[in-house]
């Protein structure tokens, strides 16, 4: 490893200047820590391993350093726990957690968690790969959104290393621009994802550490189930806030607003948000309709009717560009090159669809925000792609009363009745809800 001199980050050997300040590199080991008046832990030897060189974050749970592994001789970032946060058993049990569910994971697209330790200052460290970048939270807050191709790219990699984490019953549960890094080459982005620390364990031998009703995630990309706090929630919940991700870096805005958490979990439970290609007109980037229709499949309430899988989600958004192929291969696509097809397209996906009057609406519908029937899956085979630009969007066709009653509601000629008393108490309930999550 070689180190800078003046602000002692530290590169791989091959490195020669610094690209910060422009110091000439030199072998990390021979290059002193510069002594931080305000952290006492800058050059010390943390767990008598990890030689703290500088610090990189400080956050709600912990500080983050970068240090030199002096035995695996690389550079890792190292999260110190703050001493409260170390006297809570749950929270170090969840750092734990963290690196013991890594060490079960695929690393192309998720962070390497290395090594979880105490230190002699009675807290704990996390130890994990150091990577070169930014949070997606940064990119949006410079840039506002960013590129179809990006996102398409971006939500590829997510979907692999995210569907391999599924097939292992590994609920992440806190997707969210902050815990989404962009790694850059001249390719395009590298994402890895960050935070396993509130993963659900949906095997059946899994340590429960959430207490039932409990709710874990921001609020603006939370499904309907997770703002309940339901135990039976599971990955569809991360397709979910995969969505809510993907609204936002093609418009700019979340999809679902409020002032404070309640107001915003409200919004989920009984709204659904403005179609993308309506919010994004006349944005730098405009959002073609045929995107409109897979969103609006991804914020299904009930996870029954919702996109099954992160893999058929990153499909139909490519899909919905004019993209053939699946996530599989774009993730590995340059980006210029997806830039150039999907350009190529955009001019046929952005007609104008023909007005088509809307369908009678029934009074449930207001109460369930669906029109499908409950026990009604997600058909996979029904992508974007096969979509024409005439199909109307954030429209489910009406499919009539007895297909909405719910399951153990008699279909009679009052069905109307019984299902408008039923939405009510649902929706009752999950106010209800809401309103207790905030209240504890």
């Amino acid at each position: 490893m070689k180190a800078c001199p003046q602000c002692g980050r530290l590169y791989p050997d091959d490195a020669g200047f610094c690209p910060v300040d422009g110091a000439q590199l030199n072998n990390a080991t021979q290059v002193p820590v510069a002594v931080d008046s305000q952290d006492a832990r800058v050059g010390q030897l943390v767990c008598q391993r990890y030689q703290i060189r500088r610090v990189v974050a400080d956050g709600g749970m912990g500080r983050v350093y970068e240090a030199l592994d002096m035995q695996g001789r690389r550079n890792v970032a190292v999260k110190i726990l703050h001493a409260d946060v170390a006297r809570d058993e749950i929270s170090v049990e969840r750092f734990k957690r963290e690196f013991e569910v890594s060490r079960q994971l695929p690393h192309d697209h998720i962070v390497e968690v290395t090594d979880f330790q105490p230190t002699t200052d009675s807290t704990y460290a996390l130890v994990m790969e150091y990577l070169y970048g930014e949070e997606l939270r940064a990119t949006l807050k410079r840039e506002g959104m960013i590129s179809p191709a990006r996102v398409v790219r971006m939500l590829s990699q997510i979907a692999i290393g995210l569907d391999k984490a599924h097939a292992r019953q590994f609920v992440h549960r806190d997707l969210k621009p902050d815990n989404l890094f962009l790694c850059q080459n001249s390719d395009g982005d590298v994402v890895k994802i960050l935070d396993f620390g509130s993963v659900k364990d949906k095997a059946d031998t899994a340590k429960k550490l959430t207490v039932l009703g409990t709710t874990i995630g921001s609020p603006f990309y939370m499904a309907p189930e997770q703002a309940q706090g339901l135990d039976t929630l599971d990955l569809r919940a991360d397709v979910w806030a995969l969505a809510a991700i993907t609204y936002e870096c093609v418009t700019g805005q979340v999809p679902f607003q409020g002032t404070n958490g309640p107001s915003i979990l409200l919004e989920i439970l009984t709204k659904e948000p403005r179609p993308p290609s309506v919010v994004g007109k006349g944005k730098k980037y405009p959002v073609p309709p045929t995107l409109d229709r897979v969103l609006s499949q991804a914020f299904k309430k009930l996870p029954a009717l919702r996109t099954p899988s992160v893999g058929v989600l990153a499909d139909e958004v490519g899909g919905a560009y004019g993209l053939s192929g699946d996530h599989t291969s774009w993730a590995n696509l340059r980006e210029a090159d997806l830039t150039e097809m999907i350009d190529a397209k955009m001019p046929e996906l952005l007609i104008p669809a023909a007005p088509v009057a809307p369908a009678p609406r029934n009074a449930a519908d207001d109460f369930f925000g669906e029109s499908a029937s409950l026990g009604e899956a997600h058909d996979a085979t029904k992508t974007a792609r096969s979509a024409s630009p005439a199909t109307p969007s954030f429209a489910p066709a009406s499919r009539g009363v007895d297909s909405l009653v719910p399951m153990g509601v008699p279909q009679k000629s009052n069905a109307s009745l019984l299902l408008l008393v039923g939405g009510g108490a649902l929706l009752l309930g999950a106010l209800v809800a809401v309103v207790l999550l905030f209240m504890r």
